[in-house]
């Protein structure tokens, strides 16, 4: 009579597990949850948002039903393969039916975690069941994309992030930004207050506005402290010994639970300094940047031009009816020159293959843009960039920019780049010596582009003057072939003519 009841149940409910989101990635912090217990739940309808090491994507379910239970609270880091939500796809069909999750009558049960409304810390998730039934296939006219079946037309559209008004420091940083290139518009986003998932549970036990909090935080991250000094002023306390971390003394005993929450946020040991755990795209770039400093030989060299006609040109283009509705600036240009010097040495295109001893020349370009956005840089790359004109590059570059603004970048945008820019001119900075994304050979640091008196035509001028630095693998890349490029490059931007003539 038991293996009926079982069965009965398996049929009943079915189990959506963690989707594998490829490029090797193994787990994913579930960062919202858009659907709670007693939810109706459409096929394609998005339920959760999740954070891999690379990018955030939103997850659709493959199923109809009403939600039973969410296996795991916000701020929970989840691996591939196991259950985050458990629907009940008959429903009405057993009013009796046990409260339990569903479980495989091959796969001993396991108890169930709280309901959302009550999230226990992610130390105490019950361990996960096997699915009930193998997954459906996909339907025909769904398009594949990186996790699940495939958004249906009918699906719920990804809900916007409200934003607070530009202040006058983003104002001057996008004033910086129409002057160095696309990357002011990601240093100084729109988007949600920056805070921990716990963070964000505590605001919300509390019945405080993230928007109204003054964050502490490094980077402006809300902390647990800046919650609770936005309820009442936090009166005077003892030192506490910095080996003994201690939550603040000024929250509610009410908030006992939210006190207790997992690692996902910063730990404070005291007044004096804050631990924060290392994951999600913060560990995957420390890694990427250990792996690649000490993996391949960097060798770096910096050359200064005037830019004074290229920033000319981009004024004209700018006025060109060929270059209306795409965004023109100096990162356009540059990025072309690149494509152009590339053109003309193509052996710096390349890459190392450690494993079978080989140098593999790549026939095309995947030019990668590092992007600083709230969730760590990232490392976009615009497919084929080779064989696209100027127009089409220009329009390329601006939907990498707002796709990565908006935190949507795919984990597939990110894979397979040959060469990168990173503009750090947008922060000030005269120059830098970058390390290389894993798996190429060279990138271009574009520096500030700054009035300087300048010897022209045999007399000192301000002209507009930025500093390059490129650097390569020298496994592969001898400092010939990289001094031809970086001179190529300069070589373009001082004289943008030559983008006709060496083309």
């Amino acid at each position: 009579m038991t293996t009926m009841t079982d069965t009965s149940n398996a049929a009943r409910f079915r189990e959506f597990k963690m989707p594998d989101v490829g490029e090797g990635l193994t787990e994913a912090e579930i960062l919202k949850w858009y659907v709670q217990p007693g939810d109706t739940v459409t096929d394609g309808q998005v339920v959760c948002e999740v954070e891999t090491a690379k990018a955030a994507v939103e997850l659709p379910i493959p199923f109809d039903g009403v939600v039973h239970e969410l296996r795991f609270p916000e701020g929970t880091t989840v691996d591939v393969g196991q259950v985050i939500i458990a629907v009940d796809v008959a429903p009405g069909s057993d009013d009796a039916a046990p409260a339990e999750a569903p479980a495989s009558a091959a796969t001993a049960p396991a108890p169930s975690a709280p309901a959302v409304e009550a999230p226990a810390p992610a130390a105490e998730a019950p361990a996960l069941v096997a699915e009930a039934e193998p997954e459906p296939e996909a339907p025909k006219g769904r398009q594949p994309v990186l996790v699940g079946y495939g958004v249906a037309e009918t699906s719920t559209k990804r809900r916007a992030r409200k934003g607070a008004p530009a202040s006058v420091p983003a104002a001057v940083a996008a004033i910086q930004g129409e002057m160095n290139g696309h990357g002011a518009a990601l240093a100084a986003p729109k988007h949600r207050p920056l805070a921990k998932p716990p963070v964000r549970k505590l605001a919300k036990d509390l019945g405080i506005d993230l928007a109204t909090v003054v964050p502490t935080g490094k980077d402006g991250i809300i902390t647990r402290e800046d919650v609770h000094a936005a309820v009442a002023p936090a009166p005077a306390q003892p030192s506490v010994p910095a080996q003994a971390p201690a939550a603040p003394v000024s929250a509610p005993a009410a908030q006992a639970p939210a006190a207790e929450a997992p690692a996902a946020e910063a730990v404070v040991a005291d007044a004096r300094e804050t631990r924060v755990p290392v994951k999600g795209v913060r560990k995957a770039i420390a890694q990427a940047m250990v792996g690649s400093a000490f993996t391949a030989p960097h060798v770096t060299e910096f050359v200064t031009v005037d830019v004074t006609r290229t920033m000319k040109l981009v004024a004209e283009l700018k006025e060109d009816k060929d270059m209306a509705g795409v965004r023109v600036n100096p990162l356009l240009i540059i990025a072309k020159a690149l494509l152009v010097a590339i053109k003309r040495n193509p052996e710096i295109n390349a890459a190392w293959d450690e494993a079978n001893q080989e140098i593999v020349q790549k026939h095309y370009v995947n030019l990668g843009i590092a992007a600083a956005t709230p969730r760590g840089l990232i490392v976009p790359n615009i497919k084929d960039a080779h064989a696209m004109t100027l127009p089409q590059l220009a329009a390329a570059l601006g939907e990498l920019v707002s796709t990565a603004r908006d935190g949507k970048t795919s984990p597939a945008a990110m894979a397979g780049g040959t060469v990168t820019i990173t503009n750090v001119g947008v922060f000030g900075v005269d120059t830098g010596t970058p390390i290389l994304n894993p798996g190429e050979s060279a990138i271009l640091a574009v520096g500030a582009i700054k009035l300087q008196p300048w010897v022209h035509k045999g007399k000192v001028k301000p002209r507009q003057v930025t500093t390059l630095a490129l650097s390569f693998d020298h496994r592969l890349v001898d400092g010939e072939l990289g001094s031809k490029v970086l001179a190529d490059v300069a070589a373009i931007l001082e004289q943008p003519k030559r983008l006709i003539t060496w083309a």
